[in-house]
């Protein structure tokens, strides 16, 4: 008693609770990747790229404090998540591609934010490859388009597609968000034009389209950009879902 009293543990779960309810995204289904894949050419060597999984992880965190129930498929990163997301821990894209096609019917929003590789290499050396010759050639084989796949899979889900670009950032990013049937679209420089944005950075630099809009985020903090990626990606969700609703409405009202 008095004022210092401590709220029933019931009081507490239900104010927990409705502020949960509250939340942007309060109970939807988010699936996310991020990081890197390795491709193995032999037991010691593989094929990456210089992805750190900041985006990716930023994006998840920030989608669970939203009130979204997260599941986080990564490849390889030093990172870690919040014990509320669903995380799962992947090497290659074939694995990656296994799990997200495992996931993706249940979910509500897919953000495919992972650098996979778009080849491996086609047979994986048993033991590690000798230096004999000048040169070597190693055949590599293309890996299944994951975000495509998923689409196809499970086209009522919000999809949402990055692409890392070093040309022609716009023109790129609005042929895969078409070709792809994607929802959204997030585009960002790499290489030495993006300068300190990017891949293995804490800054990013973005521009995102989807059909009838473009919106552009100039160098931000992954963590402070990913608050206004997920506030963009629940906007563009619910604006498709009350479309899709109110045509539903008028095809009941004229049959």
């Amino acid at each position: 008693e008095g004022p210092g009293r401590m709220l029933e543990p019931q009081a507490i779960i239900e104010a927990l609770q409705a502020l949960q309810s509250n939340s942007l995204l309060a109970g939807k289904k988010f699936l996310i990747t991020a990081g890197p894949t390795r491709e193995p050419l032999d037991p010691v060597r593989f094929i990456t790229n210089r992805s750190s999984g900041k985006m990716g992880f930023a994006l998840a965190e920030t989608a669970l404090e939203q009130g979204a129930d997260v599941s986080l498929v990564c490849g390889p990163v030093q990172l870690q998540t919040d014990s509320r997301i669903r995380r799962i821990d992947i090497e290659t894209a074939l694995q990656m591609h296994e799990k997200v096609q495992e996931l993706i019917s249940s979910q509500d929003i897919f953000i495919a934010c992972a650098a996979v590789a778009d080849y491996r290499p086609a047979e994986e050396q048993p033991e590690k490859i000798k230096k004999s010759t000048e040169q070597t050639e190693i055949k590599l084989v293309r890996n299944p388009d994951i975000v495509e796949q998923a689409r196809q899979t499970a086209p009522h889900v919000y999809t949402v597609g990055f692409a890392a670009e070093t040309t022609e950032l716009a023109q790129h990013a609005q042929q895969k968000l078409v070709n792809k049937g994607l929802d959204m679209i997030i585009a960002n420089q790499v290489g030495k034009s993006a300068g300190d944005s990017g891949f293995d950075s804490d800054f990013n630099t973005v521009e995102v389209f989807w059909e009838g809009g473009q919106q552009s985020y100039s160098r931000e903090l992954k963590k402070h950009l990913a608050t206004l990626l997920i506030e963009l990606i629940a906007q563009q969700y619910n604006n498709k879902k009350d479309y899709h609703s109110n045509v539903r409405y008028i095809e009941t009202q004229t049959h």
